[in-house]
């Protein structure tokens, strides 16, 4: 892989004020901690298990950007996985995408506020091919006011709410309205379709996950057969996520995946069944992101204090998990401070440990940096591009 950021000109020590965790061709267990890490082999290998995928079945895949956050792994996920492009979630997360060379971006998002539309309108200005999504036939007029003030055109996407319960219309004839209305309006495309069900991808049972998949493929298919009906046909049918990307591909009605922590996985989606009831963190991705973080104090005997706490990862989905243990348990944590129980007294200070996070979005969102680790060794380190680019 390509490194990202140059060495460091010191010789032994760290610089003063970069912030960057490790060195190439510094040991892992030399690495500052609590950061973020990546085994190469196994992310590589998550990409190009989705590549195959969405190549024998056809799909093209649109990576989700908000998800890692960093530019070079989107590239690397475009050049090596054939993804055509990326999604975001905020026009900022678009904008430093497509300044980093990002160019086909997609926010799979409303997009109301005056000045975000207006930024919006002028990423096209960066060289990059936008999308957003609409759900309110209101926001056609805005965003058609704004692309012709900037001679852009922005190409939008239809939003169903088919299950997930925040966003979107839940009616196909409300999906052709709007539809219509993008068709019409100045320097707007009308291009598709997002129906991503976000709230079934972490329900355990491969069944249960599917139930909720029908339903959310019907609408689909009932709403293109309307778009149909009144002539207008869709270049983007997009959704399906690591939970579902494969019903979303044996579909026959989508033709966009948007997968995004296929590439890293957390603790969270490590817990849902595949087909044969293995999890697919051991039958489909590979864990290859972790929280590196040491053991700072072990003067309780049957407790371990590391350095990863609530600062270095988010715990909206569970605690996270150690890798490669089941001597030892993270059971707490507060701001500075992970607790850590060893019954056994296994751990000293200074022991490096390896945590997958319970979900890694918002984890990722947190650092500035990724250390790419192979065979033990740095070999890269990633600026995570659009840290903290919430608006």
């Amino acid at each position: 892989m390509e490194r990202a950021v140059q060495p460091m000109t010191g010789n032994n020590e760290f610089e003063i004020g970069y912030n960057i965790p490790a060195k190439f061709g510094m040991s892992e267990k030399d690495i500052q901690t609590p950061c973020l890490i990546v085994d190469l082999d196994a992310f590589e290998k998550n990409v190009e298990t989705m590549r195959a995928y969405c190549k024998n079945s056809g799909m093209r895949h649109r990576v989700h950007g908000k998800m890692h956050k960093s530019a070079d792994i989107a590239h690397y996920q475009i050049d090596k996985g054939d993804a055509i492009g990326i999604c975001c979630q905020k026009v900022s997360e678009a904008e430093s995408f497509a300044r980093a060379g990002i160019k086909d971006i997609l926010v799979s998002n409303q997009v109301r506020d005056p000045l975000k539309i207006k930024r919006l309108a002028r990423i096209p200005t960066l060289g990059a091919r936008i999308i957003v999504c609409v759900d309110d036939i209101d926001n056609v007029a805005e965003l058609s006011a704004a692309a012709i003030e900037y001679s852009a055109i922005i190409e939008c996407l239809v939003e169903i709410d088919c299950g997930a319960g925040r966003c979107g219309v839940t009616t196909s004839d409300a999906v052709v309205k709007i539809a219509k209305a993008i068709a019409e309006a100045d320097n707007l495309k009308f291009t598709g379709i997002q129906a991503y069900q976000g709230a079934m991808q972490h329900i355990e049972q491969y069944a249960d996950r599917k139930t909720k998949l029908d339903i959310a493929i019907d609408m689909v298919r009932d709403a293109v057969d309307g778009l149909k009906a009144e002539g207008l046909e869709c270049d983007i049918v997009g959704g399906g996520g690591t939970g579902s990307y494969y019903f979303e591909g044996a579909s026959g009605v989508f033709n966009e995946l948007q997968c995004g922590s296929y590439a890293f996985m957390d603790a969270d989606y490590g817990r849902i069944l595949d087909k044969d009831g293995n999890r697919i963190d051991k039958s489909e991705f590979e864990n290859a992101l972790f929280i590196l973080t040491s053991v700072m104090s072990h003067v309780k005997a049957d407790k371990a204090i590391c350095d990863a706490g609530l600062k270095a990862q988010s715990v909206d989905s569970g605690l996270p998990v150690i890798f490669g243990r089941d001597d030892v348990e993270y059971v707490k944590c507060s701001d500075e401070h992970g607790v850590i129980s060893d019954p056994n007294g296994v751990l000293k200070v200074n022991d490096k440990l390896k945590l997958v996070p319970g979900h890694c979005d918002p984890t990722c969102n947190v650092h500035d940096w990724y250390v790419g680790v192979r065979n033990g060794r740095v070999e890269t380190i990633w600026p995570t591009t659009a840290r903290g680019l919430a608006y």
